[in-house]
């Protein structure tokens, strides 16, 4: 299996120790599971590796768009982590569940001014500043507030990490960011140090996510190319600078066919390089973050569905129809992404009926996956759909007016609700 929190007994898939058809008949379909157990020991993974790597100050932050709800964030607090948010929506959920503000970096592209407000108002430690607009705004409202706000420029390296097009971050013409190569990132440097309501902690680099790269190659790279605008700055401003982010990325397996990621040795190798840098360039050795997100939750995940129509085209292929689809799951719509498809309730037969698993849109691009090998279903057998923990929940839509599936969370072999089902009335809630 690409994980080994998913396992067999008799006919019947198991994910965290639990059997998924019990899990189907007692919550129903679609319905995404989390192994909390699977995203503590991702936490304490990445927590160990940088402690041992960089040192004392140095630690990753939890990306929360790849799943936001209020249990993930309490199991954030509990295991000490810091986080990442993206959008008020993220922090007013992270604020509901208690986890303290101060370690909470603010992410995006197009802070609002009442974006900006409301995260100065929730005590966010940081802000990530995307662009220069931006920071005039932070600036003239953390006057008003009377504050003086930390910030972490984000920076563009200029490096193509050869993933999705869509979730490659780190190049010169992307959306985030201010290139270095242009002479901007100088230029919003120098802008920030002029500011009397701001304090420049750091700068922040993304290459891209879903990124393999055993030797760590990309990290290197970005890592040597920001460490040198660290010295660059310095000489040029005489600015230190505490932390550097250099974002998360890292890849996971939804596939056999996918590598393994060491991520432990990406990070020994990651730390190594910067220490060398800094003598070489004879600055301070920084406080180093990283941003996991799809690494920390993905193969925490998993979501079963269960099977509606089975269509067969005499000569061409076949469909399996389930009652979920790109609500639950856009990223083959949106991507092309790949997964592993089981049929849950007869693990013990043979995999030889070739078809597409769709989903029940109305869209002739809802399809799960295509090309799956699983033995020939009949209807209401269960489908699993692994790796689903990054990107799915926190991705669903209500598309053809669908209701969004509940999240279980397993752990020590015991399931209870942390989301739950949507309604037909919730549908309607907000409507006048």
């Amino acid at each position: 299996m690409i994980c080994e929190n998913i396992g067999v007994n008799g006919a019947n898939l198991t994910f965290a120790g639990v059997d998924t058809t019990a899990l189907a008949k007692k919550y129903g379909t679609p319905l995404f599971l989390m192994d909390e157990d699977r995203v503590r020991f991702n936490l304490r993974l990445y927590q160990k590796a940088m402690k041992e790597a960089f040192g004392e100050g140095s630690f990753p932050l939890y990306a929360s768009k790849a799943n936001c709800f209020k249990r993930i964030y309490e199991i954030m607090k509990e295991e000490n982590m810091a986080i990442d948010l993206v959008s008020p929506g993220e922090i007013f959920t992270a604020n509901k569940a208690g986890f303290p503000m101060e370690r909470a970096f603010f992410h995006g592209n197009n802070k609002t001014d009442s974006d900006i407000a409301f995260a100065m108002e929730s005590s966010v430690g940081f802000f990530v500043v995307d662009n220069t607009n931006e920071l005039k705004a932070i600036n003239e409202t953390a006057k008003k507030k009377g504050i003086i706000q930390k910030v972490i420029l984000r920076l563009s390296p200029g490096i193509d990490p050869h993933t999705y097009a869509a979730v490659a971050t780190g190049k010169v013409d992307s959306k985030f960011g201010v290139a270095i190569e242009t002479g901007q990132a100088a230029l919003i440097v120098e802008e920030t140090l002029g500011y009397e309501n701001i304090e420049l902690s750091g700068y922040h680099c993304h290459v891209g996510s879903q990124v393999f790269d055993e030797e760590g190659d990309v990290y290197i790279n970005a890592a040597t190319i920001m460490m040198s605008f660290a010295a660059e700055m310095k000489k040029k401003f005489g600015v230190e600078i505490k932390y550097l982010n250099m974002g998360g990325g890292f890849g996971v397996r939804y596939t056999e066919n996918d590598p393994y990621m060491n991520i432990e040795a990406n990070i020994k190798a990651l730390a190594k390089h910067i220490s060398s840098l800094a003598e070489e360039l004879e600055i301070p050795m920084p406080c180093v973050l990283m941003e996991p997100g799809r690494s920390i939750v993905a193969d925490a995940g998993m979501t079963l569905y269960s099977v509606g129509t089975i269509k067969e085209i005499t000569g061409y292929k076949n469909y399996v129809s389930i009652d979920g689809g790109m609500t639950d799951n856009p990223r083959f719509a949106l991507y092309g992404s790949k997964y592993t498809v089981l049929l849950a309730n007869r693990m013990n037969e043979k995999s030889d009926f070739l078809c597409d698993i769709a989903g029940r849109c109305c869209e002739s691009g809802d399809i799960i996956q295509p090309n799956v090998l699983i033995p020939k279903p009949v209807r209401n057998d269960i489908v699993a759909v692994c790796t689903t923990g990054a990107y799915n929940y926190s991705m669903a839509s209500n598309y053809n007016r669908i209701p969004r599936p509940p999240v279980v969370m397993l752990s020590q072999g015991k399931d209870y609700i942390a989301v739950k089902r949507e309604s037909f009335e919730n549908l309607t809630a907000l409507d006048v």
